[in-house]
């Protein structure tokens, strides 16, 4: 493996004088031979550190993570969402997937929607809220792997919320722009707004109704959540918005532990968790540059990054079609990331020209990712979030974080099979991804970005593999995507979509592929948040790598 560039600008367009490594890369990896946590918020990353130090091991450091995401980053993630993780247990030699997402309200039809005049489900408001599901996810990985009690592993959260924080850059940046569209909402100003402004860059907040609810779960475990006073206090606020969601909802959800979905490129098997989430797309789009001399054609070429788009395509109309629940519908997910699909999907990509509109084949916001490594071998891939930032503005009463807006991405087309139904979990776009090899683990990694993910994972893994980056430079090399495929809830594409380059690209590229066909447009912000850490399969050391775009920080010890 030879990193080739092509068609990037000069390291003047770099702000990185740096003497090793890519122009493009912002910092060398985090080393550490005992432990390491990526997450990315760096006092999150710190208190996964601390568990670890108290003798943890990674399941309880991710959960530790995630908790204080939900204080310290509410823009991304919280209780109100839902959480997927993939865990490789060094005892048993094996990788777990959980799908710890939410089901639609019982008492929410269909014809509701259709009786209300709505084409598509609103993004806030009562609507969209569906069951959350992180805090079972919870409950479900410590249960199966966890070391610590959840009173130790939820107390470093408890403290910040009730001593207060420095709100980071970024953050404060979201929750700026998130109150104008939430701060209607009963709630969202008693929580996230003291003094009547959100908190600005710096400045201490507290979340004391966060922290009672810490505790509560941290002393009653799961079912004081889904059976107890939480429950009642969601069920309560919830009727008086005029919403569905039920203590019903909440007192019948379960998690589902799935058996994670690979494939083997060049050697390296991905691993991704099948639908109701959009990991296999990844998997789809591994498939189809598999045939192509991707290496050959060189990082930042045009040629390269057509063929990439063109292979995004054609996994995103598969997505679009047939990504959902796979207890209302049978799913080929063995077909749709078999070698044989592959090699007929990869037929309908023409090296000269953009695809306009695709047909499915057969005959389809914001999140925190984190991820954790311990002494022992374990590491945890965690995704998790509330869906388009802070999620739909419901903010229960005293309890200290917003509900979540996943049912938005429900279709309201009947026949879809992501068409809306009472008890039914929706297209989901976060999943954390996970590479072995031999049967190994080497990379634990994820991103941030909604429907970005699965084309970031490929790019990522393409770096790793094609290009032979390091970690680091692999999320810090500029990425591309494209925006417009069709969607699982039912809009179509037409127009090819366009895609969008980061600042690094060269001019050249971007004319050529102007003359491929391909619309290009200018966007910021929207190129995702990435954490991994990778291992040494001889010695163990473990090497973390953080989002330069984001807040994030790579620690270990």
């Amino acid at each position: 493996m030879s990193l080739v560039i092509w068609g990037l600008t000069s390291s003047q367009s770099y702000a990185y004088d740096r003497i090793t490594g890519e122009p493009f890369a912002s910092r060398s990896e985090v080393i550490a031979q005992n432990a390491m946590v990526a997450t990315s918020q760096p006092l999150a990353t710190q208190v996964g550190l601390e568990i670890l130090r108290q003798g943890g091991n990674a399941i309880d450091a991710a959960i530790a993570a995630n908790a204080m995401l939900g204080l310290v980053e509410p823009t991304g993630s919280g209780i109100g969402g839902d959480l997927f993780a993939i865990v490789w247990d060094a005892k048993t030699q094996k990788l777990y997937g959980l799908n710890a997402s939410g089901r639609s309200p019982q008492s929410l039809t269909l014809e509701h929607f259709k009786l209300q005049g709505l084409d598509s489900i609103p993004s806030h408001g009562p609507l969209p809220v569906s069951v959350p599901g992180a805090v079972d996810g919870w409950f479900e990985l410590h249960a199966k792997f966890g070391s610590l009690p959840m009173t130790s592993i939820l107390s470093p959260s408890i403290e910040y919320a009730k001593k207060g924080f420095p709100v980071s850059e970024l953050i404060a940046y979201y929750m700026q722009r998130s109150a104008p569209k939430l701060s209607k909402f009963a709630g969202f100003k008693e929580t996230y707004m003291p003094n009547g402004k959100t908190p600005t860059k710096g400045q201490i907040f507290k979340n004391k109704g966060l922290a009672v609810t810490y505790e509560k779960i941290a002393t009653g475990g799961r079912d004081v959540f889904y059976k107890g006073d939480i429950a009642r206090s969601i069920a309560a606020y919830m009727k008086e918005q005029g919403g569905f969601l039920s203590y019903e909802d909440l007192a019948s959800h379960t998690s589902e532990w799935v058996e994670p979905v690979s494939t083997n490129y060049k050697g390296y098997d991905v691993w991704e968790l099948p639908p109701n989430g959009q990991g296999i797309a990844a998997l789809q789009i591994l498939n189809v540059l598999e045939q192509f001399d991707v290496e050959g054609m060189g990082f930042g070429s045009e040629q390269y990054i057509h063929t990439f788009v063109e292979a995004k395509k054609l996994a995103f109309e598969d997505r679009a079609k047939y990504y959902a629940d796979p207890a209302f519908n049978d799913i080929p997910v063995d077909w749709l990331t078999s070698k044989k699909y592959a090699q007929q999907r990869r037929k309908l990509i023409d090296n000269n020209k953009a695809a306009k509109r695709i047909d499915a084949g057969l005959n389809q916001g914001d999140t925190i990712y984190l991820t954790t490594a311990d002494k022992d071998g374990n590491m945890v891939s965690l995704i998790q979030s509330n869906y388009r930032g802070m999620g739909s503005g419901m903010t229960p009463t005293g309890l200290g974080f917003m509900l979540q807006d996943r049912g938005e991405l429900f279709s309201l087309q009947k026949g879809h099979f992501n068409v809306y139904a009472p008890n039914k979990r929706p297209f989901h776009t976060i999943i954390p991804a996970f590479i072995t090899r031999n049967g190994q683990p080497w990379v634990s990694f994820g991103v941030m970005g909604g429907g970005t993910q699965p084309q970031i994972h490929a790019q990522i893994v393409v770096n790793l593999i094609d290009f032979g980056m390091n970690l680091q430079e692999a999320g810090d090399a500029p990425r591309m995507l494209h925006s417009g495929s069709s969607q699982p809830t039912g809009e179509l594409m037409t127009d090819g979509g366009y895609v969008s380059l980061e600042s690094g690209f060269d001019s050249k590229v971007r004319r050529e592929l102007t003359k491929k066909g391909h619309i290009l447009r200018d966007v910021v912000g929207s190129y995702g948040g990435y954490q991994a850490i990778m291992r040494d399969p001889k010695t163990g050391v473990y090497y973390g790598a953080s989002e330069s775009r984001k807040d994030g920080q790579a620690a270990g010890f």
